[in-house]
């Protein structure tokens, strides 16, 4: 909860060290001394892991996202209730009172 009271949720911090990781990755391999089709091959594997990952990331976030959203309609529709419940109970209270004037005339 502290991370999202500062702004950032736990799924942007993991992308964002998850993607600071395949950049430096990719750096050291485009720097490395090998032939070309090795680093090309080397590249197609990482950007294939780094599709895995953001996919398993996209659906952590997405889980989360729906959960909340359900617990959301759960307190609004409790909310609901509530204020319904009040607002009943104050228009009985009214028409008790009309009448308890209306038989005092």
């Amino acid at each position: 909860m502290g991370n999202q009271e500062s702004g950032h949720s736990s799924g942007s911090i993991i992308l964002a060290f998850f993607v600071g990781g395949l950049v430096g990755a990719g750096i050291a391999l485009l720097m490395a001394p090998q032939a070309g089709k090795e680093t090309r091959h080397k590249i197609k594997d990482l950007a294939e892991e780094a599709k895995e990952k953001a996919a398993e990331v996209a659906e952590q976030v997405k889980g989360k996202v729906t959960s909340t959203v359900g617990k959301g309609k759960e307190l609004f529709e409790e909310k609901k209730s509530l204020v319904t419940t009040a607002i009943e109970a104050g228009k009985e209270a009214y028409g008790k009172e009309k009448e308890k004037l209306v038989k005092g005339s």
